[in-house]
Order: C-alpha cells, then structure tokens, then sequence
C-alpha cells in the first residue's frame, strides 16, 4: 500500500530585525503537514473548479522542475505541491500591496479571492475522506497557533476559519516557544497518523515567534487492481551513474493505463474508487532513454498544460511489465527555492504581511523559512497520497504494437492525482528504489 504525508510550515515574527518568521514545512506522502505564518484576509467568490486547479498546477509543476533539478542531487525525492501552496494561501490572504500580488502571480491566481475560494473547494470537495464509501482515507486539516498577545484581523480570521477551515489555538512564544513547537508537532503526528513526528525542528520557533499555520494532508489508497506479492521478484534498476541494484519489482499479466509518447511512456495506476466522483491515480512517467529524466522533468514543468496532453486513460495489452517497491522521505526549507522561482517580498519584512493581525507589530512580519517533509511508500497493496488530474487532450501517441512493455528499470518521475479536477497531491522521482 502506498502512503504519502506532507508537512510546511512557517513562523511569523515581528520585524526583520527584531522577529523574525519561522517556518518549518516536512513533508511526506502518507501523511502531508504544511505549517506556515501570514496573514490573509477573506473572499471566497464563484469560480471555475477545474480552471483554478490548471493553472495552480502549472505552477506546482514549475516549482517541481526547480527541486528536482536542483534539489535532489543523486537522491530519491517526493513534496506536495499542494501543501505548499496551502501554506502561500494563507500568507497571501494576509498580504496587501506588492507583496500580496507578488504571491497571486506565482500560484497564478486571479484575485485573493479566487484563491480562497479555491482552498474552500478542495477541502470541501477534493480532500474530504472518502473511506467510509469505499474509496481512499483522506485527512486533511489545517491549524494556527498565534500569539496571545496579538488579535487576528476579523477579515483574515474569516478566511483562516470559512476557507481554510482552520483551528485556531493561543500561543505563548515569548515565554513557552518549547512548548509550542511540541504542540504544533503533536499535532502533526495526530493528523498524519504518526508518519510525521517532528514537523518543526529545534530552535523553529523562538519568542520572536508571532504565527504559525500549519496543515496537514494523510492519503491512504488500495489500488483498483492489487499486485501479486507471490510474484514480485528482484531485478535489475540502472542508476544514473551507470550501477545497477537489485530492487523488488511488481508485476501483472492485466491490462493496463499506460500511453506512449515521443521520448517516454506513461503509466496509469487508479486507486480503489467510492461512490462519490472522485477519482485518484497514481502516473509514473518514465523516459525512454536510462538517463532521460532530467529532460523529461524539463518538459513536465515547462510545457503549460502538459499533463493534460499526456495522460493515459485507455487500457492496453501489455508484454513486460515491472514497476518498483519504492518508499520515499525528503525534507528540505523551501524558502530559497521560492526566491529563486521569483517570490521574494513575503521573506523581506518591507510591511507586506500588514493583514493578519489588528496590531502595529503587523508592519513589520516577515516570512523567515518554510520547511516541507514528505514521506510516500509503494506496494503491492496500494498507495498512501493525495493525487490531481487535469485535461483530455493528449497528443497523438506512438503507434502501439500488439502488446506494449512499460519496465521501470531505471530513473522515472511519479505524480499522486486527484483526477477530475486535475489536483496534484503528490510530485517526485525515484533515481533509486533501494535509498529510501
């Protein structure tokens, strides 16, 4: 079974040179916490579901192509997208001026509206548990923790509670910053189901600590079609250095979603479906070259729309077919990333974050760090992750032989998908399946 979790989260402080914001974001997939400190304020407006989900996809996918070519290095990797642009939400809804468009234009959203509005939809809509009518286990809760000494804005607690349905809980940081950070991690633990037990490392949070939002995602999915654990058996998987490992493969004589394209194929995995609409997959994209992967992320997170134009959804013969056991955990602070993508005043404390709390101290709130941990784990049971899928359009696949062989014997790119709406769950890349 695959599970997946993910946690940000980040810290406010007071000003850049007297607080600063800290934010420690872990994420894993099984269980998925962001934490993060803003402010935000409300409007949840009408919108177009799938749209808003595209385009936050397309920006999802971009930071994707930045971690992966940057971040891992000769490692396994897996984040959640989704978290993380929950955690910009929430700074965003308690933005203003510059920096608050600064963070619209990088989730590419429309309007601060759009933008909550689209948070209340996927809680309400994509993320709610599905298990009780037979399809995936899915936890998804936001928290906040703020100093006692500051109220909230009405207007940023009306989006924290209507769109993100977050709890909101007291918090002394400048006398009990330990304490703090052992609540916010308990926390997480609970709603990851014990896979993240440290989303805030030591020293996170000190008494220049003024917020922290938090959230955490728990997926658990059976697939439609389990695997055969008699029949796993190790075989070879060729790293990039030339090496090879021997790694349990899985394998199946049954139909399959898989599509092929021009340098890469693309594999389809549903996982076991409830009576409501929703339908989460897992895609494996794996390049036709040993050493291809680095250009097909290239592709992935530069192409707009590209999902939509390479997604598999017919079933097909299939001659030789293996995919890997794979478990996953990454870590890393994301905030240098997101500068480097072009988001840099929410880090700046230039009186950006002015909408969060009814106090002078507002003016001078900075974003200091966000850190993600995520965890993902894959058998022949299923999956645990959240997964989103977009479009119909493909282009125009190669021509299938009678039978079509999909090995991933070598480096592929792997998505968690909820695909209705489109909405990425899950991102990342196995270079090697032995590493964990």
């Amino acid at each position: 079974m695959r599970r997946s979790v993910a946690l940000p989260l980040s810290v406010l402080s007071r000003s850049r040179s007297q607080f600063t914001i800290h934010n420690s974001q872990p994420e894993l997939s099984v269980k998925r916490v962001f934490l993060s400190g803003v402010r935000s304020h409300t409007g949840c407006p009408k919108m177009d579901l799938r749209e808003s989900i595209a385009h936050q996809t397309d920006a999802a996918l971009a930071l994707s192509k930045h971690l992966l070519l940057t971040r891992s290095g000769d490692s396994n990797l897996v984040f959640s997208p989704l978290s993380i642009n929950v955690v910009l939400g929430l700074i965003a809804a308690g933005s203003a001026g510059p920096t608050q468009d600064q963070l619209l234009s990088f989730l590419k959203a429309k309007s601060a509206d759009h933008l909550h509005s689209l948070a209340s939809q996927l809680v309400a809509v994509v993320l709610a548990d599905g298990s009780a009518a037979g399809g995936p286990r899915l936890s998804f809760a936001n928290g906040a923790w703020i100093d006692q000494s500051l109220p909230l804005k009405p207007s940023f607690k009306q989006v924290v509670d209507a769109s993100y349905k977050a709890a909101t809980n007291l918090a002394d940081f400048k006398t009990k910053a330990v304490e703090v950070t052992s609540e916010v991690n308990t926390w997480a633990e609970k709603e990851t189901s014990g896979l993240i037990k440290e989303v805030l490392p030591a020293g996170s949070v000190d008494g220049s600590t003024r917020l922290i939002f938090a959230n955490a995602l728990y997926f658990k999915g059976a697939w439609n079609d389990k695997f055969d654990s008699s029949k796993t058996k190790d075989n070879d998987f060729f790293l990039l250095n030339g090496n090879s490992v021997k790694v349990p493969f899985m394998t199946s004589k049954n139909k399959q979603v898989v599509g092929a394209y021009n340098g890469f194929k693309v594999l389809g995995l549903p996982y076991k479906q409830g009576e409501d609409k929703r339908h989460f997959s897992m895609y494996l994209f794996l390049p036709d070259a040993r050493d291809g992967l680095s250009a097909l992320v290239e592709k992935v997170g530069s192409e707009s729309g590209f999902l939509d134009r390479h997604l598999p959804y017919n079933k097909v013969e299939v001659g030789e077919f293996r995919i890997p056991r794979f478990k996953i955990s990454f870590g890393f602070e994301a905030s240098e990333d997101l500068k480097k993508l072009g988001l840099v005043l929410p880090f700046l404390g230039e009186g950006g974050l002015t909408e969060m709390v009814d106090s002078l101290e507002g003016g001078n709130l900075y974003v200091s760090s966000i850190f993600h941990k995520s965890f993902i784990e894959v058998n022949e049971e299923g999956t645990e992750a959240a997964a989103a899928s977009a479009g119909v359009i493909r282009l125009k696949g190669l021509a299938f032989p009678e039978k079509i062989d999909f090995v991933a014997d070598h480096p592929f790119l792997f998505l968690v998908r909820e695909d209705m709406t489109g909405t990425v769950l899950f991102v990342g890349q196995v270079l090697n399946p032995q590493a964990g």
